[in-house]
């Protein structure tokens, strides 16, 4: 079993998820990671842990349909069973969907369908959550599909919002039960895909 990855910045799941894959932990390969960033931190780390890479950006393909089409061919060519997105800030095209059907993954900083949707992301999901009052957030993973945050849900964990809660300790708690949810919710997948 082949996981790859889609990743713009730091890489912090993808990198969580290569590790445990690397310790024995969840029983697949690594396949291959692509960016659309060849400045990014993910991109470097790669290259120093020896993961296969192609970077895949609008300077390379500036054409939608060409992108979709040369991101689908690069996973296929991988041997890819499964996507894991890891960071990545671009909407999936259709051939990329329709080719991994409820087989690509994301993971969202909030509760979805709260605190979810088109410019929805990073800093500003915390900061939905702390405007609206909700008293809970947390993580959820899901299978992406055509719109932002709509795919249907395989995951979700909670964590307390806490009377006086800033951004950066909101933050810091969604951050920490992240990266197991995403393994987890993998290790389940698999073991369903398998059976």
């Amino acid at each position: 079993m082949k996981i790859s990855f889609l990743a713009s910045h730091g890489g912090s799941a993808a990198r969580y998820i290569i590790a445990a894959m690397r310790a024995g932990q969840l029983d697949a390969q690594p396949g291959l990671l692509i960016t659309n960033n060849q400045n990014s931190d993910i991109y470097r780390w790669c290259q120093e842990h020896a993961i296969d890479l192609a970077c895949i950006s609008t300077k390379t393909h500036p054409l939608d349909e060409d992108r979709d089409k040369a991101i689908h061919g690069a996973l296929k060519t991988a041997g890819t069973d499964f996507i894991v997105l890891s960071g990545y800030m671009k909407k999936i095209g259709p051939l990329t969907l329709s080719g991994y059907a409820n087989k690509i993954l994301n993971v969202h900083p909030s509760l979805l369908p709260r605190h979810g949707g088109q410019g929805l992301y990073g800093d500003k999901v915390h900061e939905s959550v702390l405007k609206s009052g909700d008293k809970q957030s947390g993580a959820t993973v899901q299978f992406v599909s055509e719109e932002y945050d709509q795919g249907p849900i395989v995951a979700q964990q909670t964590v307390t919002v806490l009377e006086g809660e800033t951004l950066a300790t909101l933050k810091a708690k969604v951050q920490v039960i992240e990266n197991e949810l995403y393994l987890r919710s993998l290790k389940q997948l698999l073991l369903s895909y398998k059976g």
